[in-house]
């Protein structure tokens, strides 16, 4: 059933789709390091979608006050059209889970690991293999069951790498080593502000990263 519905989620236009046990993110490495719970689910499977936003279609990432980005907008119908056709083929309750943690969300870059889909890279990003960090997720919750499997191996490019994105950054984020949420949401509070209520978000560490530049 779940590999019935990866398959769908990319007929439906995911990039990249994975499934993850809900009860393995609720206490994930994200949410430990944060002092929160993640997913409150104890049941049922998250479907990872994943979509790839292209640097040469840069309206995809255009955040609107309200609205969020039309790459969001994609990832939302795709998840809630994969929802209807798991209600209706197996019978089960499904719908899409929202982005925000605030709003009930889970913390996705962890789940597409978990799934397998890829591995956060020294950007603090997900690195997924022929598209590098240039995936957006969303989940969907279904109930039924998965099985907890480890994740295929992938090789981490970073190790070979110069920490190009950290000399890309241009709020010093990684100035200790470790990645600074604080700093970079100042730059993202201060696109919206500037923007007043569009906004293109600075993508500097993710736009450098030489790591698996786009599929074929």
């Amino acid at each position: 059933m779940i590999c019935a519905a990866l398959e769908h989620a990319l007929e439906l236009g995911a990039d990249v789709a994975g499934a993850v046990p809900a009860a393995k993110l609720i206490n994930c490495p994200s949410a430990v390091a944060d002092g929160h719970q993640g997913s409150r689910r104890d049941r049922g499977t998250y479907i990872i979608l994943g979509l790839f936003h292209d640097p040469a279609d840069p309206v995809l990432d255009l955040w609107e006050e309200g609205r969020g980005t039309p790459g969001d907008r994609i990832l939302g119908e795709i998840g809630r059209s994969l929802s209807i056709w798991l209600v209706e083929t197996f019978g089960r309750e499904a719908y899409t889970i929202p982005y925000q943690l605030g709003d009930g969300g889970i913390y996705l870059k962890d789940a597409a690991c978990m799934a397998g889909i890829g591995r956060i890279g020294t950007n603090n990003l997900v690195l997924v293999p022929g598209f590098g960090p240039r995936i957006r997720f969303r989940a969907v919750w279904v109930d039924l069951i998965s099985h907890d499997q480890d994740p295929p191996p992938l090789v981490l490019p970073c190790d070979d790498c110069e920490i190009i994105c950290h000399h890309a950054c241009p709020m010093d984020s990684f100035s200790t080593g470790r990645y600074s949420r604080s700093r970079c949401m100042e730059r993202m509070d201060a696109d919206k502000e500037k923007g007043g209520g569009l906004a293109y978000h600075c993508r500097a560490c993710e736009l450098s990263c030489p790591a698996w530049r786009g599929p074929e």
